[in-house]
C-alpha cells in the first residue's frame, strides 16, 4: 500500500533565543546540521503476573545537535552559544524546510534546552571552522499550524 508523503530537499531553518525573553537569532545561514532526537524515559511498571517487562513512559528526553560555521562577532555564533552557555533556558526554534508551518513543514520548539559545554575554537589549516553544540533537556512541542 502506497502512502502520501513529502519529499524534500533538507533546508532547515534554525533559531535560538533565551527562553527567559532574550532576543532570538537566526542561524539558518551558518548552519550546516540539525538534528533533533525525541523520546520518553521508560520507567518499568512490570508486577506480578507479567509474562514479560512492561514499561510506561516517564519524562520527556530531548537532544539537539547543531553544526555551525564558526563566526565571530555581535549575533555570530561563538557570541550567540557564549550567551547561552551553561543557561538552562535556551528556545530552539526548528523546521526541516523553511519558516512557514504545515503538516509537511513541521515547526518544533525546544524550551529550556541547556547547553553543557561547546568548542568555541575547532579548526583545521585550510578548512573551514565548524562548531558543534549539544543541547540536552527541556521539553518540545511540534506545530503545524501556519502562522
Amino acid at each position: 500500500m502506497a502512502t502520501s508523503s513529502t519529499t524534500y530537499l533538507t533546508n532547515p531553518t534554525v533559531n535560538l533565543a533565551p527562553t527567559t525573553g532574550g532576543a532570538k537569532v537566526d542561524l539558518t545561514s551558518v548552519t550546516s546540521a540539525a538534528a533533533i532526537t525525541v523520546g520518553f524515559d521508560a520507567l518499568e511498571s512490570t508486577s506480578f503476573g507479567d509474562a514479560g517487562h512492561v514499561f510506561v513512559k516517564g519524562l520527556q528526553s530531548v537532544e539537539v545537535v547543531l553544526t555551525m560555521y564558526a563566526s565571530y562577532g555581535a549575533s555570530s555564533v561563538e557570541a550567540t552559544l557564549w550567551d547561552l552557555l551553561g543557561d538552562g533556558t535556551t528556545e530552539i526554534t526548528i523546521s526541516p524546510a523553511g519558516a512557514t508551518e504545515s503538516a509537511s513543514n513541521p515547526e518544533y520548539t525546544v524550551i529550556n534546552a541547556f547547553l553543557a559545554s561547546f568548542q568555541p575554537i575547532n579548526g583545521t589549516y585550510g578548512e573551514l571552522s565548524m562548531i558543534e553544540a549539544t543541547f540536552q533537556g527541556g521539553t518540545v512541542t511540534r506545530d503545524i499550524t501556519a502562522p
